[in-house]
């Protein structure tokens, strides 16, 4: 399902169905992701949008009993390959989790992390690294003069922006955001929203979100699953004011879900 209007998309799902045990979790999706745009899943609790959103990652190879069948192609290449190499994967497919996870070391040390393991060890280097990814992470002025204290202490909001940082600190392509608003108050929110419009002029963004509202401010497209089905993908204003499908209607206007 695609905008006849893109250009190629960044990453093609191809008849993907993914199965927990005996468990069918996705059933045939068909989505193609534009690049450098913000594409919302979104649908009522349980509808896949977090596992199909774990799917561009390969996440789900971490879970036990986990079947998946079709294909994701990533820049035409298929994501499993067995000759994929899944960490160099995760390093261009970035993931933001619902509950920031900032690592119990300082601020400076969150972001330079991932450019440590990559081997990265010069100190002007890494300076220049995590003084970027906090300045594209809009946290640079609120942090600058407290880089060796703990992350801990931060906000919700500004640990949150801590890890897209930290995520962007190693220069991915897709960055993947799993209900990253869902434990912010409305400031916060607000302020993240910001930051995805100004990220996605250099990565492309896939947001799952629970929040009608936030996916029709904050995306260029959304995508509405609904019992681990692609009921309707197309550009988020056409999607919400003039929806090709009624079960698309009677959730958006809240008749179910």
């Amino acid at each position: 399902m695609m905008d006849p209007n893109l250009e190629k998309p960044l990453i093609s799902v191809e008849g993907l169905s993914l199965w927990y045990g005996q468990s069918q979790a996705l059933k045939s999706i068909n989505l193609d992701i534009p690049e450098r745009k913000i594409s919302a899943l979104i649908g009522p609790s349980g509808c896949g949008k977090s596992t199909l959103l774990r799917c561009f990652n390969r996440m789900n190879d971490l879970v036990d009993g986990v079947r998946i069948d079709g294909d994701i192609r990533y820049r035409d290449s298929s994501i499993f390959d067995t000759e994929l190499d899944v960490n160099g994967l995760r390093r261009q497919v970035g993931m933001v989790f619902q509950k920031s996870n900032p690592f119990p070391k300082s601020i400076y040390e969150n972001v330079a992390y991932g450019s440590r393991i990559q081997g990265v060890r010069k100190r002007s280097e890494l300076d220049s690294i995590v003084e970027q990814s906090l300045v594209g992470a809009g946290l640079w002025e609120e942090v600058r003069d407290r880089l060796g204290e703990s992350a801990l202490g931060l906000s919700g909001g500004q640990q949150q922006r801590l890890c897209i940082a930290r995520a962007i600190a190693i220069e991915p392509e897709v960055i993947l955001l799993d209900e990253p608003c869902s434990a912010l108050d409305p400031v916060a929110t607000a302020r993240i929203e910001e930051l995805m419009q100004e990220l996605k002029t250099r990565f492309t963004l896939v947001i799952v979100t629970h929040n009608m509202q936030q996916a029709a401010r904050a995306s260029d497209y959304t995508a509405f699953l609904y019992l681990g089905e692609l009921v309707e993908f197309g550009a988020t204003e056409q999607l919400f004011v003039n929806p090709a499908q009624e079960r698309t209607s009677d959730y958006i206007s809240g008749r179910f879900g």
